[in-house]
């Protein structure tokens, strides 16, 4: 039995043992009717013609995992920002961990998804905002059939969050092989602000396939930061589907540090419903050996007098594979649009490989947008030149290195974040930097 038609069979037992309404129970049939039509997406269609999943679904993963396997916080601390105050919602094997969580319902709901898909006193969010961002894809569609579990966020009106959140998964091995498919709904209300941190993490050498999906709705005036750490063990896969409506002067921005795991793909879609509305999308990939990491992304300007500003850069080493395939579309509507974006690329092995697609479509006449990919190596007079100033040339690359990724880390706006991700990518390059952030 392939994956496809195990998830097929295994939904019919799903659907029989959860506790949910009817409103929800229609979407997840509609769903996977849609999977079941469209199937595992392949090479053949454009937006996936860079990327291969035959060689990780080979496994037999289980859908179901059959208990927790219970860790402590200190064996995962490391995997936290621990130096910062923040709430948590921790999941292990696609559960969730109480002990290692803080959540609060303290005039705002940072909580879980199964509680906001079966208590009635949800059920007004749910039914308004639960999968009218994500798309009628094959991935998405099979979250949503199978969603049970993930974060659960509703931030009211006129409300700061004083602390970030950290939403984090791990898994431990307890399976031979083991599918993820967790599901987060972010709704932030008007006037106010969130930050959150979003990590998935592999603790076993089993492999994993995560196919998770985060819709994200930031109301008029509302501000919404959002970071990926993406710095997995190799016989973990991620397929990340996120999806932000924005409304009228809303800000939102999504970094995403990709620097580990086996394949990961990035799904990254904004839609912007309303006037002066900045979105921001932005990204650092350093890998090495056989890894895969593909972003793929969509600003949607649909109303006038709007920003999107994509910046997204990229070191691939030995026999990795870089892929970035951008798209804005700009609606006739869309007056007075401002769209940048970018991808570059530095190839550190004459192995490696990046495939880049930068794309516009604009239907307006009164815009400034532009767009740009290199792809090129260090360079070599400025290499020489620290050299000659007594830096060796390991320390040398890697400062080169890290100079081209710094306008990335310089918008993160959380200290600590950006601290943590310095350390990474010191670590990613093989040196001691010498300094922090």
């Amino acid at each position: 039995m392939d994956l496809k038609e195990k998830l097929l069979s295994s939904y019919l037992v799903f659907e029989d043992h959860v506790d949910i309404d009817t409103y929800v129970h229609n979407l997840r049939n509609d769903a996977i009717k849609i999977f079941e039509d469209k199937g595992f997406p392949t090479k053949k269609e454009e937006a996936w013609k860079y990327t291969s999943l035959n060689k990780i679904l080979k496994e037999d993963y289980s859908v179901f995992p059959k208990q927790e396997n219970a860790i402590e916080y200190n064996d995962v601390k490391k995997y936290f920002i621990h130096d910062i105050d923040s709430y948590k919602i921790v999941f292990i094997d696609g559960k969730y961990s109480s002990h290692l969580s803080q959540t609060t319902h303290d005039g705002m709901d940072i909580c879980l998804m199964s509680a906001a898909l079966t208590k009635p006193k949800y059920r007004l969010i749910i039914e308004n905002y639960f999968n009218k961002a994500a798309t009628k894809d094959s991935l998405p569609s099979l979250n949503t059939a199978f969603s049970s579990e993930g974060a659960y966020i509703h931030i009211p009106k006129n409300k700061m969050v004083e602390k970030p959140i950290q939403i984090i998964h791990f898994s431990t091995g307890n399976e031979s092989a083991l599918m993820l498919q967790p599901r987060n709904l972010i709704v932030v209300d008007e006037n106010s602000h969130v930050q959150i941190i979003e990590r998935h993490q592999s603790l076993t050498n089993s492999p994993v396939l995560t196919n998770s999906v985060t819709e994200i709705f930031t109301n008029k005036r509302a501000i919404v930061d959002y970071y990926k750490i993406q710095n997995d063990s190799l016989n973990a896969s991620l397929i990340d589907n996120t999806f932000i409506k924005q409304k009228q002067e809303s800000v939102a921005s999504v970094h995403t540090f990709a620097f580990g795991g086996n394949l990961v793909r990035n799904n990254l879609n904004f839609y912007q419903h309303g006037e002066r509305i900045d979105s921001t999308l932005k990204g650092v990939t350093i890998i090495g050996d056989k890894q895969h990491v593909d972003h793929n992304t969509l600003v949607h300007h649909i109303e006038p007098n709007c920003e999107s500003h994509q910046d997204y850069k990229g070191i691939f080493g030995e026999n990795s594979t870089g892929v970035f395939n951008g798209k804005i579309i700009v609606e006739k509507e869309a007056q007075k649009t401002n769209a940048f974006q970018a991808n570059n690329n530095i190839l550190i092995s004459d192995k490696a490989t990046i495939n880049t697609k930068p794309q516009l479509e604009i239907f307006a006449d009164d815009v400034k947008c532009s767009h740009g990919c290199t792809i090129g190596q260090l360079d070599e007079s400025a290499l020489f030149y620290m050299q000659s100033r007594g830096i060796p040339k390991k320390e040398a690359k890697a400062l080169l290195m890290y100079a081209f990724s710094n306008n990335v880390l310089s918008s993160v706006k959380i200290p600590e974040m950006k601290q943590r991700i310095t350390k990474i990518i010191a670590n990613k390059l093989g040196v001691n930097l010498g300094f922090d952030l």
